[in-house]
């Protein structure tokens, strides 16, 4: 293995953060000490990595796991540092990121002097300095939206086998879709999910994958077998994770930020005792932890890619490992596959409704800027506890992006648009019927003649009765003791009018 096939693990958002801490000055004597010991790890470390890199390039098979411990005590001590008062972090990233530089000019050399073709070389990293820490500290201030977590170290984690080519071709053609809109709705999830697998040591890509394949980002998917959620957990499995439902009646599963923590929080445990096979863990995930299991302690610990552990899964789930595999791999590898994913400003925001609206309105009003299929699926994900349907009252606060915000006070509040969503809203097909007598049934009766009582009819639900007569389903609810958050109602109901009468 050549000189050029390391890959330096430190992400470079951590390295941002790394510089931010730098600015504290001076160190208590209590600190002093620790701090001189990072430094000198720091030294110590870097000069093993030399070391390994030389040997590496001299065929010592026992170079390339030095190489790693060098790396991982320098991410140590760039760790500790940073959690240190006065510990000078800019000199020990400024080791890291001569590293990184070294790595990337050995890199290019070894492309320009063993003839590669440069339009084969990975052009998802192409053009980024990664040496620079002034790069990486406007990385960090941005969001980490330069170089996120896309590091490759899911790469190394993982074999690029036929399988996983065969998944590949799948995703590019008849899936392609579903992939692109799993990114979408990924990048307005992304500060709700990522930070839990980023906690757990788990990549980034990895959380794309499952998600891809799981739900492709919807939030309220569920599946025929009762699993739900964006990562899709079964109700059991899910309680063991923390998982089902909350003291308002909603089912933690389809929350992301939840469904996120408990999924590292599985991977993790699932990982521990299958000897860190992620591919069996994906199987344990997908096929159930005892199979995967009693297949790996019968194999001897073998890998899901030998024939003999393969065999013992069922197809789903020798179908889901890959696929899950494919979809992280062109998450950090997009251009090479003539993928574009969508530039999304997902940056997060806080709406209070100016007057009372509903998802659906809301998504009419937006209208779909910036987007290719408009907002409501990502107003379903970014509030997972609301009905789309549901008429919610001003004040309410909503989660949504910058974008959003912005077309809501233009688009929403007032004007033509505003005026044609929450007629779209109140429209009911039922009163284009026309009666015998040739009258079309009126749209909904005038506040001082509505009658004081309502039968529900089949297929109405709470929201579109309070839409019908103008009022709030939270109000109409309350008047006939209609428990939150489901509003049932059965045909032949009667309910009370009088809230709505005001």
């Amino acid at each position: 293995m050549t000189t050029h096939a390391l890959r330096l693990a430190m992400p470079a958002v951590f390295l941002a953060a790394c510089l931010a801490s730098a600015g504290a000055e001076g160190a208590s004597r209590r600190n002093q000490a620790a701090i001189d010991g990072y430094v000198a790890q720091m030294s110590t470390a870097e000069a093993r990595y030399r070391e390994a890199v030389v040997r590496l390039g001299n065929a010592d098979p026992e170079a390339r796991a030095d190489a790693d411990r060098a790396l991982a005590d320098m991410e140590d001590a760039l760790s500790g540092c940073a959690r240190t008062e006065g510990c000078p972090v800019s000199t020990l990233v400024a080791s890291y990121a001569r590293l990184l530089k070294e790595a990337a000019d050995g890199a290019a050399a070894f492309a320009e002097g063993d003839g590669i073709d440069p339009d084969e070389a990975d052009p998802d990293h192409a053009g980024l300095d990664l040496a620079s820490p002034a790069a990486a500290a406007t990385a960090g201030a941005a969001g980490g939206s330069l170089f996120d977590e896309r590091s490759h170290r899911f790469d190394e984690m993982v074999p690029y086998n036929p399988a996983v080519q065969a998944a590949i071709r799948r995703w590019l053609t008849d899936m392609r879709g579903q992939l692109l809109d799993t990114y979408e709705h990924y990048e307005y999830l992304r500060p709700l999910m990522w930070p839990s697998f980023q906690r757990a040591g788990l990549p980034e890509a990895l959380l794309f994958g499952i998600l891809a394949k799981e739900s492709n980002g919807k939030v309220h998917a569920g599946s025929r077998v009762g699993a739900a959620g964006p990562m899709q957990f079964m109700y059991a499995t899910g309680k063991r994770f923390g998982l089902g439902q909350d003291a308002t009646g909603f089912d933690t599963r389809y929350d992301p930020r939840a469904s996120a923590e408990a999924s590292a929080a599985y991977l993790l445990e699932r990982m521990a005792e299958l000897d860190g096979n992620l591919e069996l863990a994906l199987a344990a995930y997908n096929g159930g932890e005892g199979r995967a299991r009693r297949v790996f302690l019968a194999s001897g610990g073998r890998g899901f890619w030998d024939a003999s552990v393969n065999a013992q899964f069922p197809p789903e789930t020798r179908d889901y490992v890959p696929m899950v595999i494919a979809a992280a791999w062109l998450y950090l590898h997009p251009k090479r596959y003539g993928l574009s994913f969508r530039d999304v400003d997902a940056r997060p925001a806080q709406l209070l409704l100016q007057r009372p609206d509903s998802l659906y309105g809301l998504a009419i009003c937006l209208g779909d800027y910036g987007t290719r299929d408009g907002y409501l699926r990502t107003l379903r994900n970014l509030n997972p506890r609301l009905k789309p349907d549901t008429m919610l009252p001003a004040g309410t606060q909503l989660q949504v992006s910058t974008r959003m915000a912005g077309l809501y006070e233009r688009y929403c509040v007032q004007g033509p648009r505003a005026t044609l969503a929450q007629a779209l809203l109140a429209s009911d097909a039922r009163d284009a019927l026309v009666r015998a007598g040739g009258d079309a049934k009126p749209a909904a009766p005038a506040a001082s003649s509505r009658p004081s009582h309502y039968q529900v009819q089949r297929g109405e639900t709470l929201s579109s009765i309070a839409r019908k007569f103008q009022c709030t389903p939270q109000a109409l609810a309350k008047a006939n003791r209609i428990k939150a958050p489901a509003y049932r109602i059965h045909p032949g109901q009667k309910l009370s009018l009088e809230s709505c009468r005001q």
